[in-house]
């Protein structure tokens, strides 16, 4: 390909990623290995059980911190050790079903976490700019057609979906009470992502992970609402908005509209049902699926749609993928994975499929791809 992707701009560079233990900070400490930077983690002990993280750890960090977010002082030791020129903060509570049995613990990590890291940068007086990840589920979902806007109101049903909304109030107050009133300190932004689909996802309850295992084990897939439309998209898409978000973001006053809150989602055509995702999957993973009884008592959205068009207007950012290509994509890794392969065999098919996405990216003409 001509040119880098992202301009090249993480080549050399220090990045923290908070969460690179998880689902999706797994695959963004991946991706930035293979873009040169210099890796290091933070996070929580990863959970027993199958994952990405255990997949993609050698050759991916240069340095790791198992560290609780909600102890400052660890956090503060942990992220002047790594004297970052770039934090992607991931680290958090991100299951629904357990912030209802983790209420007070769901809000710690998410909201008073981020605090603590902005805190940890402001006190340690370092220049790096910050992309703090929330949700799609940080804003008042009225269960509307239209697409939520950055702009439109913050809120949450359940104590997750609070949470994030706290959390875009924490980083918008740190931002403008400290970051954007000292030259010493960096830009602070906010990137909100849909449904995140890919390979790699083994939590519980949710239903790409749920499709995976009852079609490893040869069961029927248990859907509890097949009828609630989400905005699903490929991990490789999101993580590329926020990429691109901090690459260009670098380039920018404080006072720019580029430091500010961003919706990183499908085409507005890609928003499709549960029923639909899952009907998809088994069109590359034969199986059937059934519909399953009620199993939590809590609310879940019926509808939630995600405006992406402040992202493709200022950043030149949109998806890669569709919904077919993504959930072909993710079912093509959870099968190799149901082979058995071994893990140099399942990280170098993941590096692959990175690869796979940056050239259909560059053949699509997105800015970010051709090192725009």
């Amino acid at each position: 390909m001509a040119g880098e992707p992202f301009g090249d701009y993480f080549r050399g560079r220090r990045v923290l990623v908070t969460g690179h233990t998880g689902f999706k900070g797994a695959w963004l400490s991946l991706w930035l290995a293979r873009l040169g930077a210099e890796v290091h983690g933070l996070a929580l002990a990863p959970e027993p059980g199958p994952g990405l993280y255990p997949i993609v750890r050698a050759g991916t960090f240069a340095r790791e911190h198992l560290q609780d977010i909600r102890d400052f002082d660890g956090l503060r030791a942990a992220v002047a050790e790594s004297g970052p020129h770039i934090i992607f903060h991931l680290a958090a509570q991100a299951i629904v079903q357990t912030s209802y049995r983790e209420p007070l613990a769901t809000f710690t990590a998410n909201a008073l976490g981020t605090a603590h890291l902005l805190e940890a940068v402001r006190a340690l007086g370092l220049g790096c700019d910050v992309v703090v990840v929330t949700s799609d589920k940080c804003y008042e979902n009225r269960e509307w057609d239209f697409a939520y806007r950055e702009n439109d109101a913050l809120g949450g049903h359940d104590v997750y979906s609070m949470s994030k909304a706290a959390t875009e109030l924490v980083a918008q107050s740190w931002s403008r009470s400290f970051f954007a009133k000292d030259d010493s300190l960096g830009r602070v932004v906010t990137a909100r992502a849909g449904n995140v689909i890919g390979g790699g996802d083994f939590a519980e309850n949710r239903i790409v992970p749920d499709c995976a295992r009852a079609l490893a084990a040869g069961a029927p897939i248990g859907v509890r609402h097949p009828e609630s439309l989400r905005p699903w998209q490929h991990v490789l898409d999101c993580l590329s908005g926020y990429l691109a978000l901090a690459a260009r973001i670098a380039q920018e006053p404080k006072d720019s509209p580029l430091v500010s809150a961003f919706n990183f989602g499908p085409a507005t055509h890609d928003f499709r049902t549960v029923r639909a995702l899952v009907e998809e999957m088994l069109r590359h993973w034969p199986g059937t699926w059934e519909q399953s009884g009620p199993v939590f008592a809590g609310k879940e959205a019926g509808r939630l749609r995600l405006a992406i068009d402040k992202a493709t207007e200022l950043l030149g950012w949109r998806p890669t993928w569709g919904f077919d290509e993504a959930v072909k994509q993710t079912a093509r890794w959870y099968r190799e994975h149901a082979a058995g392969d071994a893990v140099g065999e399942l990280r170098a098919f993941t590096v692959g499929q990175i690869a796979e996405f940056e050239r259909a990216a560059f053949t699509q003409g997105l800015a970010w791809a051709r090192g725009a």
